[in-house]
């Protein structure tokens, strides 16, 4: 039984494999077979959770990497390993039709299929150092998405994307290196224990900040978040919807493990998660006001939700013992945005792979006379904007609850009123684009006539991946306690929530105020400031250029005044070095003078061109009145032998200079781990 955890880890990466194999020679059967991969990967998912519905299954890989890789099957990686499987299944199903005409789909589905096996060993992963592993693999593997269309936006998106993830993954690994030195475990399920006896809470806190960088950085938390508004729009759509549905929720995994294996109860670690969930929920609100392209509102919408996700477990260590509202919010609105974002990103991807357009005032109308799209993107929009009867509400109900529930005097109180007003920017943006697209019409009359006349938006395949991924998305919903609550009983287990027994009257009036308040202050948003000042014959994007935190602050910093402070500084340890070796060579290594100083050369390059002359006098001898030869031997491999040595010299020179920072960074490193 414990092999099949195996087998959902790296059945993926054989698949991937085979699929570009068989790709080379035939493009529909690598289709099939791509599909069959995450398709089957979903039943065998499905299979286990039926059948060992309340086991916890474990496996032990030993010799990997030193530490071998540990993997695990309990309640939350249960619910998660399930969402990514099908996410994957459905957005494969979506490609066949979306990548009809686009080029490179052999390396699209390879790194597709690759990237799943990653997420799989991250979400199965049972210690810090699987984790870990698999983490740094699903970035590498994931890059390619955001790079797929090979424009010059998306190649640069990628960058900063690439960026992001590999300075977030090296501080991560400090975290771990501290960990592991300091606790003597990286197990998860026994970081707790260990981080209870350990007596130095302040080392834990900043191997804890180095995971959050980590983690966070994937997760799109506030200020590492650059990389989401821009890698969406540019990623396909299918790549879209894995990217915000389920990439991120692995570094909110991540969090997670931190916040309940490290500080659990943890008020003044709950407080940090708090203060970044309410930037990230606010700041991505706001953008996604402002957007006028589709994909891009979509992504800072997830910027938004992350940050939803992010408070309630700020709360979780601020409520202490009482946490239940918070755990279960949590839980639920991360499964909400993952179903949330697979619906409405594929269904940007019907759009877009109708319309090759994304901006607002070009597919304005697209949906007009098409039903079916219209009724699954109502649900994303209703479900998202936290409308009573879809499980956005049931989710956001509960963080909401948890604020409320502490109390906490006025910051508190200005903390609720920022979730309210997010929440109202949320249904704001999304009743702007579901009105720009299926309500108004198109300026272009001609145009609208072409979207009228659209029929087969879509075929048949595509038509039930995301049609069923709606339902999925409306049932889930529609019953909050028999299905929502036991999800979240199964996964609390996780967070170190116990049973609670305590049942939430979701459509009371008293839980109904929140959502109430959130749909007005939405209302008055779209009514008075969308339609007032964000459009005017057409559809304006008033933010202004110059605040881009990557333009504005990361690039400048990191590829200018970074390298140029790096770059004096290496200048001086090199002239320092420099100056060392030559005041030894002139003091306490000084030359001893020699008994014979050759003029040139040494006695090598001396004899070995005496021999040669005495050869060359020979030949002259023998050349009877020929041309004759007249070189000094001596002289010319003296000259090649200093070409030589100086050659060496210079090798030397940059290889030692190198050396010499790496040994300066890895001294560094090592008194940071020994002594902070």
């Amino acid at each position: 039984m414990n092999i099949l955890l195996s087998v959902l880890v790296f059945y993926p990466f054989l698949g991937g494999l085979l699929s570009c194999a068989v790709g080379t020679r035939n493009e529909k059967a690598r289709d099939f077979v791509a599909e069959f991969v995450a398709v089957s990967e979903f039943v065998l998912m499905l299979g286990i959770v039926f059948l060992y519905p309340d086991n916890v299954i474990s496996l032990y890989i030993p010799e990997v990497c030193g530490l071998g890789l540990h993997f695990t099957l309990d309640g939350f990686r249960r619910i998660y390993g399930m969402i990514a499987v099908l996410m994957w299944m459905m957005t494969t199903l979506l490609s066949r039709e979306y990548f009809r005409h686009h080029e490179n789909r052999n390396r699209f589905y390879l790194f597709l299929l690759l990237t799943l096996g990653a997420t799989m060993g991250v979400f199965l992963s049972e210690d810090l150092f699987t984790t870990f592993i698999f983490f740094e693999i699903m970035s590498f593997t994931s890059y390619v998405w955001v790079a797929q269309e090979e424009t010059q936006d998306s190649l640069r998106a990628a960058a900063t994307y690439l960026a992001v993830a590999v300075t977030g993954g090296l501080v991560m690994l400090m975290g771990v290196f501290i960990l592991y030195h300091e606790l003597g475990t990286l197990m998860i399920p026994e970081l707790l224990e260990a981080a209870k006896s350990y007596p130095d809470k302040e080392l834990l806190y900043g191997a804890g900040a180095c995971l959050l960088v980590g983690f966070g950085a994937k997760a799109g938390a506030f200020p590492l978040h650059i990389w989401l508004p821009k890698a969406h729009p540019v990623a396909p759509a299918p790549a879209s919807a894995l990217l915000s549905g389920i990439l991120t929720k692995t570094g909110v995994f991540g969090i997670l493990i931190i916040s309940s294996g490290l500080f659990l109860h943890d008020a003044s670690w709950g407080k940090l998660i708090l203060a970044i969930g309410v930037l990230t929920m606010a700041g991505g609100a706001l953008l996604a006001v402002f957007s006028v392209d589709l994909k891009r509102t979509l992504a800072c919408s997830s910027m938004s939700q992350i940050g939803f996700i992010l408070v309630g477990i700020g709360m979780q260590g601020i409520l202490g013992e009482e946490n239940a509202m918070a755990v279960h919010g949590t839980l639920l609105h991360m499964v909400n945005h993952s179903m949330i974002k697979l619906v409405l990103f594929m269904a940007a991807g019907v759009i877009f792979m109708n319309t090759h357009a994304l901006n607002l005032n070009e597919i304005r109308g697209f949906g007009r006379k098409k039903p079916l799209l219209k009724v699954i993107f109502l649900i994303g929009a209703l479900t998202i904007a936290g409308i009573p009867m879809f499980g956005g509400y049931i989710s956001k109900t509960l963080l909401h609850e948890s604020i409320v529930e502490y109390g906490g005097g006025l910051i508190f109180k200005a903390v609720e009123w920022i979730f309210l007003i997010s929440g109202g920017l949320t249904v704001a943006y999304m009743t702007k684009l579901y009105v720009a697209i299926f309500a108004e019409r198109n300026e272009n009359a001609q145009v609208q006539r072409k979207y009228d006349g659209m029929k087969k938006y879509m075929n048949l395949q595509s038509s039930a991946a995301i049609t069923i991924s709606a339902v999925l998305l409306l049932v889930w919903g529609l019953f909050p306690h028999q299905i929502m609550d036991r999800a979240a009983e199964l996964g609390q287990s996780f967070m170190h929530l116990e049973e609670t027994g305590e049942v939430v009257a979701y459509f009371s009036m008293k839980n109904l105020s929140g959502a109430v308040i959130s749909i007005a202050i939405g209302a008055f948003v779209y009514v008075c400031v969308v339609r007032r000042f964000l459009m005017k014959d057409a559809y304006i994007n008033a933010w202004p250029a110059w605040m881009d935190l990557e333009n504005m602050i990361y690039r400048p910093f990191v590829l200018r005044f970074l390298p140029f402070v790096c770059g004096i500084a290496c200048r001086v340890l090199d002239c320092a070095a420099d100056t060392t070796v030559v005041v030894l060579r002139k003091t306490i290594y000084a030359d001893s003078p020699l008994p014979h100083t050759r003029p040139e050369g040494n006695v090598f390059t001396e004899r070995a061109g005496k021999f040669l002359n005495r050869i060359q006098e020979i030949a002259n001898a023998l050349s009877r009145g020929k041309k004759q030869r007249d070189k000094d031997y001596v002289h010319i491999l003296a000259v090649k032998n200093e070409e030589f040595k100086e050659t060496n010299r210079i090798i030397q020179r940059s290889l030692s200079f190198g050396l010499m920072l790496f040994g300066i960074g890895l001294c560094l490193t090592l008194i940071y781990i020994i002594w902070w």
